[in-house]
């Protein structure tokens, strides 16, 4: 949704070397979403929402490996300052459906990607000690494991791999249960949570809001649609005109609510 990846002189996903093999497309600009992000995040509340999880790229964060661009997180935290500053909890996602290019496409099978991960992590939840409200280590982890490694529906495109898909299941694992233990990451670790499309019908939405009653979050995919192969099927805002607008039905909006 950000925009500014996977082309020549940005940061490098994943999702580089199948784009630069004309697989699929990049997300170019995307929604631009990088310089939009609070015009976005005002919206949020009059759609009845109660918070936005924000995904901080890693790949943007750490470009290279043991390159760190501070004032690319320091724009992260600055976002969540400002969801803070309109009553939103913050949720921070660590790595959703992309990692940077210099972790390898076999990134969740490498033994020193762990402490690279925990490292990262730590870093990130540090910058946004006293501002997020919680955090997320992997978005989607049976995702991650299944797409990459079953179903070759994304990065390293393996399929029926099923040795490779336990190991790399176990390594995800294995750093969120490290990472429940670190002072710093640990408090805030949002532990359940249920995740809903917006494809999914009118009675869907209303029964997995009713149980996001019952105690866990409930992570509405998505705010905006953006571009490229990690796209949204669909989003709640759109921009028109050069303004953003609510681009959802009052039905919908009611379900969420």
């Amino acid at each position: 949704m950000e925009g500014g990846y996977d082309r020549p002189y940005e940061p490098a996903t994943c999702y580089s070397p199948t784009v630069a093999l004309g697989r699929h497309e990049g997300p170019g600009d995307a929604a631009d979403l990088w310089n939009d992000y609070e015009k976005v995040v005002a919206l949020v509340p009059s759609m009845g929402l109660d918070g936005v999880r924000l995904n901080v790229e890693w790949a943007r964060i750490e470009p290279h490996y043991g390159q760190f661009d501070h004032v690319a997180l320091e724009r992260y935290v600055n976002v969540a300052r400002r969801a803070r500053s309109l009553d939103l909890a913050v949720t921070v996602a660590l790595v959703d459906a992309a990692w940077p290019a210099w972790l390898g496409l076999e990134a969740w099978l490498l033994p020193w990607v762990e402490e690279a991960m925990l490292t990262h992590s730590r870093r990130v939840a540090a910058a946004f000690e006293g501002v997020a409200t919680g955090v997320v280590v992997f978005a989607n982890e049976s995702a991650l494991v299944k797409g990459g490694y079953l179903d070759a529906t994304r990065p390293p495109w393996r399929r029926g791999a099923k040795n490779d898909a336990a190991f790399a299941s176990a390594q995800l694992a294995r750093i969120t249960e490290t990472l429940r233990a670190d002072p710093v990451v640990g408090p805030l670790l949002v532990r359940t949570w249920r995740t809903l499309t917006l494809s999914s019908s009118l009675d869907a939405v209303r029964r997995a809001r009713s149980a996001a009653l019952d105690g866990n979050d409930l992570y509405v995919r998505s705010l905006v649609r953006g571009a490229g192969p990690t796209s949204a099927p669909t989003g709640l805002l759109a921009r028109r005109d050069g303004d953003w607008v609510v681009d959802a039905s009052k039905e919908l909006l009611d379900a969420l609510a």
